[in-house]
């Protein structure tokens, strides 16, 4: 390259996506459904749960101290994380199900990104005006009014991630006492910490990256029309009857020419800042806005609604016939979808109805195997675990089957006996156990142990060796 010549750029600089105030069915939706999600998100942590005296009762929290999840009536232990990944499944394949009927109205209506990022817009549009204001205001110098306003969208920003930011939070701590914390400033430093990580990414991802997050950062934008067919819903351009587009007059013949009046209305209120008239494109989210801007234009005009509109492409070549149009709601896609959703559902409230009050888990020793005792007699030595999953003390008494003339001796402090072993609520006893038997026929004897909840007389299991070395 020459001295003085201007650097080769191979990318073009994004430009800043400044949406325009629309009104309409599909931004009335959009209004309650954030709304209302807002409203879940920063009001959940404080529904009250009664669980009894010994555990917490909020509705929705994550204990991480305790290792507990707790969800209304459902509380899930460390080892049953096998409903986290049914809970991924059942999301996943949902997202899934709704994609293939409705394309992608999760994003439109429901991403978090979308939410707060319509809130931010919402602040910014009320701020400092629609957007050919904005437009003027941000290409334009600083000013006294530029900088008050920018500086008054920005702090209404950061005060929106500071709520956003402590109210997640609220889900991982008791959210009254959090609160009361938070008032008198006397928040722990590592709670701080997430507030403050989580204020500042709601406001760099609401703020400044916007529509980027949808086109760049998600990876579901990339494989959505994976789970698209001919029969999914998808907002789309009629180009047989908007073609050819082109300016329109009042009292000019409609004669020889399409409805598109090319006002580009329908550019200015999207989100992601696409011309929907390209046809389905990859930045979509199926927001319905700019539904909402042309059937504004086409009552304007005096044309019939629906220029854009959400069909399916098996509608759009059923009207091109002449023929009704034929929703195809079950079809082998949504069936599997549906059968996924109904099984591990079903499997997980099973799981969920039937699960035990209380656990046992043995783990024998590693090294040494076995001990022979001066009088010939073997003993194994076993790590005893019982969970009590119950809001109140329990005892439970240890027995063995299998291994006749075996004896039993627990090691513990309070040196409590086998048939009286006590476990705390909401809590996992430790006990030492120390199998003693004389030395069998064969190098390894399979033996039950068989604990029993001395208030309920439920019984749980557990199959494991007592170890000889006789070969």
């Amino acid at each position: 390259m020459s001295d003085g010549a201007a650097p080769i750029q191979f990318f073009e600089k994004k430009e800043r996506v400044y949406p325009k105030r629309v009104w309409g069915t599909y931004r009335k939706l959009k209004w309650v459904a954030m709304i209302t999600l807002l409203g879940i998100y920063y009001l959940a942590p404080f529904i009250r749960w009664d669980r009894g005296p010994h555990a917490p009762d909020q509705a929705i929290l994550i204990d991480m101290p305790a290792r507990r999840a707790y969800f209304f009536f459902i509380e899930i232990w460390p080892q049953e994380v096998y409903y986290l990944t049914g809970i991924l499944i059942l999301a996943a394949v949902g997202l899934f199900f709704v994609t293939s009927l409705a394309g992608r109205v999760w994003c439109g209506y429901a991403c978090p990104q979308t939410v707060w990022t319509d809130l931010f817009v919402w602040v910014e549009r009320i701020v400092q005006g629609d957007r050919a204001k904005r437009l003027r205001l941000a290409k334009g110098p600083w000013t006294f009014e530029k900088l008050w306003k920018m500086a008054a969208t920005h702090a209404i920003w950061i005060v929106i991630g500071l709520l956003t930011g402590g109210a997640w939070v609220f889900y991982f701590n008791d959210a009254p006492t959090l609160l009361d914390q938070i008032v008198h400033l006397d928040v722990p430093m590592s709670v701080l910490g997430w507030i403050i990580a989580l204020t500042g990414s709601t406001y760099l991802m609401a703020g400044f990256a916007r529509e980027q997050v949808c086109m760049y950062m998600c990876p579901y934008s990339r494989f959505q029309s994976a789970m698209f067919d001919k029969d999914t819903l998808i907002i789309g351009y009629d180009d047989v009857r908007g073609e050819p587009r082109g300016k329109h007059k009042k009292g000019e013949t409609w004669e020889g020419r399409g409805d598109c009046v090319d006002c580009t209305a329908c550019v200015q209120v999207c989100p992601t800042g696409i011309d929907i008239r390209n046809g389905l494109q990859m930045e979509c989210i199926a927001c319905g806005l700019c539904v909402d801007a042309c059937n504004e234009i086409m009552d304007k005009v005096g044309r019939p609604r629906g220029l854009i509109r959400y069909d399916t492409t098996h509608n759009i070549e059923q009207r091109a016939k002449g023929l009704p149009p034929k929703p195809h709601i079950l079809r082998p896609r949504t069936f599997w979808y549906t059968a996924i959703i109904s099984v591990v559902g079903l499997a997980m409230l099973y799981g969920l109805t039937h699960r035990a009050d209380f656990e046992l888990h043995v783990l024998h020793d590693r090294n040494p195997l076995y001990v022979t005792l001066s009088d010939g007699h073997i003993r194994n030595g076993y790590d005893i675990k019982i969970l009590n999953k119950t809001h109140s003390d329990q005892h439970y008494a240890l027995s063995v089957e299998g291994l006749e003339g075996a004896k039993i001796r627990i090691e513990a402090a309070g040196e409590p006996k086998a048939d009286n072993l006590p476990v705390f609520a909401d809590s996992v006893g430790h006990y030492r156990l120390f199998l003693t038997a004389e030395k069998p026929g064969e190098g390894r004897v399979k033996v039950i142990f068989r604990l029993v909840e001395k208030k309920t007389g439920k019984v749980d299991e557990y199959s494991g060796l007592f170890m000889s070395g006789n070969q």
